[in-house]
Parts: C-alpha cells; sequence; structure tokens
C-alpha cells in the first residue's frame, strides 16, 4: 500500500443517471469555437483545425455545487457546450472508432474569464488563469448513450432570459472527429471529460444569476452564481 506524506485529495467525480456508482475525472479537455456563429462572433473563421485547451479535474462543479464568482476578473462569460466522457481510450484513435470510446453525455458550462482572456490573447500568454479557474466547470449527471451522438438542441438562460440557443448538429467539428483530434494530441483515457464547443450567445454573469443550461436527449443543469 502507498504511503502519502499528506493525505491524498479525493477524485473529482460526476453523478450519472440510473446510477449509485459515480464516473471519476481523470482530465478534462476543451474545444474553442467550434460552432460557425460562436467562431465568427469570436473572430475565426468557420472551418479552422481544432484547438483545444485544459481544465484541472478540480474544477468541476457536479449538480448541486457551489459555483463563486471568482477572484481577479469583472467580466466572468458563461458558454453552453455539450460534454462527452470517455470509457475507453487511445492515441491516434480513428475517426470512425472514436465513438467507441464514449461512456455517455452531459451537459457543462465552460466559465471564462474573459477580461483575463483578451489580456492573454493580446500578450501570446497561456489562457490558464482565465480558463482554468477553480469552479469554471459545472457540470450535470451524465446521460449514458451508446451509439449515434445527440443533435438536437443546446440552450443556455440566465434569470429566465435566453442567452444562447444552437443545435449540437451545427459543430463544425464533430464529436467523433474531436475524440479523433484530440487522441493525436494526447493519449485519451477512461475518465476522461470533453468540453466540445459552444454556439454564439455568450456573455457575462454576476452574483445571484440563476444559469440554466440544457442539451435535447441529454439533461438539465442549473446553478446560481454567489459571491
Amino acid at each position: 500500500m502507498t504511503a502519502y506524506v499528506l493525505p491524498p485529495p479525493a477524485p473529482a467525480s460526476v453523478p450519472v443517471e440510473g446510477e449509485t456508482a459515480v464516473f471519476p475525472v481523470r482530465r478534462i479537455l476543451c474545444v474553442g469555437r467550434n460552432y460557425a456563429a460562436h467562431r465568427r462572433e469570436m473572430g475565426g473563421d468557420d472551418r479552422d483545425p481544432p484547438f483545444f485547451f485544459a481544465k484541472p479535474a478540480d474544477a468541476i462543479v457536479p449538480p448541486g455545487g457551489a459555483v463563486r464568482y471568482p477572484p481577479r476578473t469583472a467580466d466572468l462569460h458563461h458558454e453552453i457546450e455539450l460534454v462527452v466522457a470517455l470509457k475507453g481510450g487511445g492515441a491516434d484513435v480513428p475517426v470512425e472508432q472514436a465513438l467507441d470510446l464514449v461512456f455517455g453525455y452531459a451537459v457543462g458550462v465552460d466559465l471564462t474569464r474573459r477580461d483575463l482572456q483578451n489580456a492573454a490573447k493580446e500578450k501570446g500568454h497561456p489562457w490558464d488563469a482565465a480558463k482554468g479557474f477553480d469552479a469554471s466547470a459545472p457540470i450535470s449527471a451524465i446521460s449514458k448513450r451508446d451509439g449515434a451522438p445527440p443533435q438536437g438542441r443546446i440552450a443556455l438562460s440566465v434569470n429566465g432570459q435566453l442567452r444562447q440557443e444552437g443545435q449540437v448538429a451545427d459543430m463544425i467539428w464533430s464529436v467523433a472527429e474531436v475524440i479523433a483530434e484530440a487522441s493525436k494530441l494526447w493519449t485519451l483515457a477512461p475518465g476522461d471529460l470533453i468540453f466540445t464547443g459552444t454556439p454564439e450567445g455568450v456573455g457575462p454573469i454576476v452574483p445571484g444569476d440563476l444559469v440554466e443550461g440544457e442539451v435535447e436527449g441529454v439533461g438539465q443543469l442549473h446553478f446560481t452564481v454567489s459571491a
């Protein structure tokens, strides 16, 4: 038995619909600008190769968890996303085999310190502080699903007002393509989560705001931002 000099932290996990066992989170990968309209609103072209950034596993906020307004920002943004949970892995996975790795799907919000991200872009600095901060990845329970990925409505509202709406089918890079591309950069493994990009309409949230998101056929997510 391994001895530790300090008590190891509890592993991050996400509940699974209909299961008492939870999904252990190994790592979180995120795809940037994967919907054409959002890519345009952020100043990109329609079919640039996908690019990835990461969040630490402990950025996960499972259903019912606290989402606090983070420090060092005055411009916190919401980005609703379909999240893929992997049960398998590998490197250089062929796109036609990529969906075999999928355990299920969830609804996630990629919270972003937009002012820090913009400052980092201007200086050519990494985005870690803008994307990978504490509680930056609220997520719903995982819905186990085999076969074709969901293709329907994805939407987010703040205080009952619709902010983001689109179709998962509008993703520039499909779920299978995203998994295959990610496997060229990392050796994927069970427990990995992939946030697959957000539709247009990203915008600010402040303490007290009620954020509600959904992906048709997957589930719903809601949380209130606390101070």
